[in-house]
This record gives structure tokens, sequence and C-alpha cells, in this order.
């Protein structure tokens, strides 16, 4: 087995190879590969998308893909789904502490760890998302997982992963990102021993770079920044599980060798991480807070122009310096619906009960923003000098659709049931004259 490390760029065409002379040259099937390898293509588009859209990889590999036993219903996996009701859907403002880590003789990995907090759409229909927490204490041994409904977006908030997946490895840890592409195998590895964080289930269009408009060529999140894995292969037999997420349902197979085994692979669909730290902000320079689509990094497009299947937005260091202008984010009422997380530090418009681990969701136009106590800081600040938001890194899974929480997320010890009383501090100010 090989690792050389990252290839950089979005988007691009890649190719690398764990031995030399694996890939072919000028045909992608050849009627012989070498090393005796298989030809597989692996494709996350429409056969006739766009060139500029088109997602496909080539992989050759030591056995295709094909090669497992029946699929059989997974038993005892039922915190981890796509149930996100029909009923009724509460308008409250909702915030949960950290998802509890699992006990010392509660043996959990990452997939065991998943639990399922909101969402919406489906993979049937291919548009919507779900939000999912996961914490777990030992690594995916013996095991490998794929999710057919959609990508996944992991956001690690405690603890390093190491995701071994069939084009490569990717470690990352907190304030970094990992994209998994739909289809594509993978296992999870936890070098610091727990680890715990977040993961928005893509169902829709791929996650992209938005466009800069008036901003210009530069800022956000730059594309050279983006690290795909080059080729690392597993040649190994022995009794395996693979299991598969497919249409909101859990399913596993046996394995009898790793499917970790592309020895090269060339193409543009594959997965890849992000540092958020190297997120280029943009802020006002004389007055007001612009909208949060400034923190943008990555988002789902949807079929109305200029509205996103799922926004991916972060708040990380960065100066405020808008005078006449209360600087935190104001109170606000939005279309969109938003679930937010902590990953580091403290949230510069909370004071206190927004933790790193926790996550908040706020509807579609129900009212929400900063509480009592930085309303009244943010109120009386001295604006002659910046305000310097150093050590955080918040974020924002944002959709356009109606985000629903699971009977399981809203019935958990860990929500945080007295959260409205952040705002009971908040007085009537109003005079006439």
């Amino acid at each position: 087995m090989q690792q050389r490390g990252y290839m950089s760029g979005f988007g691009n065409e890649f190719a690398t190879e764990a031995i030399e002379g694996t890939l072919p040259i000028g045909r992608n099937s050849p009627q012989k590969v070498a090393h005796g390898l298989y030809a597989e293509q692996l494709t996350g588009t429409a056969f006739t998308a766009p060139r500029g859209s088109n997602r496909r990889s080539w992989l050759y590999r030591i056995r295709p893909a094909a090669m497992h036993g029946p699929f059989q219903p997974l038993p005892g996996n039922g915190r981890f789904h796509n149930d996100f009701g029909d009923g009724p859907v509460t308008p409250d403002q909702l915030r949960w502490d950290p998802l509890p880590m699992p006990a010392d003789d509660a043996s959990t990995d990452f997939l065991d760890g998943l639990f399922t907090m909101a969402g919406n759409g489906g993979p049937a229909a291919m548009t919507g998302m779900g939000v999912h927490l996961y914490a777990a204490n030992r690594s995916m041994e013996g095991r490998f997982f794929y999710d057919a409904d959609g990508e996944l977006l992991v956001v690690p908030q405690y603890g390093r992963l190491r995701i071994a997946t069939e084009l490569g490895v990717l470690e990352v840890e907190p304030q970094e990102i990992a994209v998994i592409p739909r289809g594509v195998r993978f296992r999870v590895e936890l070098p610091d021993g727990a680890a715990r964080g977040y993961v928005c289930e893509n169902f829709g269009a791929l996650l992209k770079l938005p466009d800069l408009g008036p901003i210009g060529s530069n800022g956000l999140a730059n594309p050279r920044d983006f690290l795909t894995p080059e080729a690392r292969y597993e040649d190994a037999e022995g009794d395996y599980e693979l299991v598969a997420k497919f249409q909101g349902h859990l399913w596993r197979a046996d394995l009898g060798h790793s499917p970790l085994d592309v020895v090269g692979w060339h193409g543009n669909y594959a997965p890849y991480k992000y540092d958020l730290r190297r997120f280029n902000a943009i802020g006002s320079i004389s007055y007001d807070h612009p909208d949060p689509s400034i923190f943008l990094v990555l988002h789902s497009a949807s079929d109305t122009p200029g509205t996103s299947n799922i926004d991916f937005a972060i708040f990380p260091p960065r100066w405020l310096v808008a005078q006449d202008t209360f600087r935190p984010p104001w109170f606000h009422r939005n279309i969109a619906s938003e679930f937010m997380g902590l990953v580091h530090g403290a949230y510069d418009a909370k004071a206190e009960g927004f933790v790193p681990g926790g996550a908040s969701l706020h509807n579609c136009m129900t009212g929400h923003g900063p509480d009592a106590a930085t309303f009244d800081k943010a109120s009386a600040a001295d604006l002659s000098r910046p305000d310097v938001v150093t050590d955080t890194m918040a974020f924002m899974f944002e959709s356009r659709a109606v985000i629903r929480p699971t009977e399981q997320a809203l019935e958990a010890a860990h929500r945080q049931r007295g959260y409205q009383a952040c705002w009971a501090g908040l007085h009537r100010n109003f005079t006439a004259s």
C-alpha cells in the first residue's frame, strides 16, 4: 500500500496511480488493464450533464464493486434514517447540547454513532437533506459503508477522523471538512479515540463552489485549497461487512475482500477535504451587516436560479468594523431554514448555552437573533474600535425547505427545553418622545 498525499483544486480532472503504469493512455477501458486490474466507471451525474458539471471517475481496481453477497436489512441501527415525519412541525426555536459520547463499555464506531436530527425531502425525489450528529469511540473494523442516497458533508467537532475511501485517504481534524461522494465506499478510523461531529447528507445536486458575482475573482473559499487524495489500495481478503444506505434504509452484505482496492484512478468524481481556517471572509467596511451569504463555502443548487437546495456557510474569525451599526447578526426571520452548529470557541451572537458540539434549529419565519446579554453588550460597544472576533468556528446548514426535526431529536435528553428563555431578558425600551 502506498500513500503520497493530496492533489489540490476543486472539480478538476485528476489522475493518480499507486503503481506506475496503472492508468491506460489514450483510452479508458482497454481490452486488458495493466497489472490484471478491472476497469470500472463511477458516475455521479447524468451521463448527458454539461461538460462543466459532469462528474465521473474511472477506477482501476483489483476486484469490481459487483463482487459481494446478497444484501439483507441491517438490524439494530434505528437512530440513523431519513424518517422526517409527515405531521405538524413546531415553529419553536430549538437547541441541543452536544450529543453524549458513548460509554466506555459501549463500543461504537462512526456508523453506529450516527444520530439523525432533522431533514427534508429525500433520496426518492433526489432533493433535500438529512442532518445527523455522530459520536463514536472506536474505529470501523471489518466493515465498510457507502451512501447511495446522497453525498456526505462531514464536519468534525472533536477528535480527528481518518477516512479511508476507495480513491484514497482523507485525514480530517476539527475545523476541517470532508465530502464523500454518493456511492463511494469508505471506512472511518479514529486516531485520537473518541470523536464527535456533524454530517449533512445531500440528496440533491452535488455541492459546488458558489459564483462570486460582484465580489470578483477572489474571496471566500479558494478552489486550490480543496484537496483530493492520491491513489492508495488495500489488497486484503477476509470476512468483511459492506453496509449500504439505500432509499433511507440500511442494508448489509458479506464481502470477502477489502473494497478499498483501487490501484489507480482518473476523473473528477472523488472525495475531498477543505480547511475552514483558509476561508477568506468578506464583510462591511462602512456600515450595516451583510447577509450571511457572504460566508458561503459550498452549496447544492436547486431547480430555482439563485435558490439553493443546501447552503453550507461558516462564521470564522474576522474583524467587525462597521460604524453606527449593530455588529452581531441582527434579529431576523428568513424564508430559509437554518440548522446551526459550533465547532470551536464561542459564537458571537450568543452569550451562553450554545457550546461546541451543540446545535440549533430555526425554521422558516421563526424569529431569532442575539440573546439579551449579547444585545446589551453590542448596543453599548465602542464603535470607534474594531471588534476582532477570534477563537471561533460556527457553521450553518441552510435549506430552502422547512427542516423537520425527528421525533428522537425532539425527545432527546440533550435537547435544551428552556432555550427560549435566552430572549426573556430583552426589555421594552420604547419611548414616544
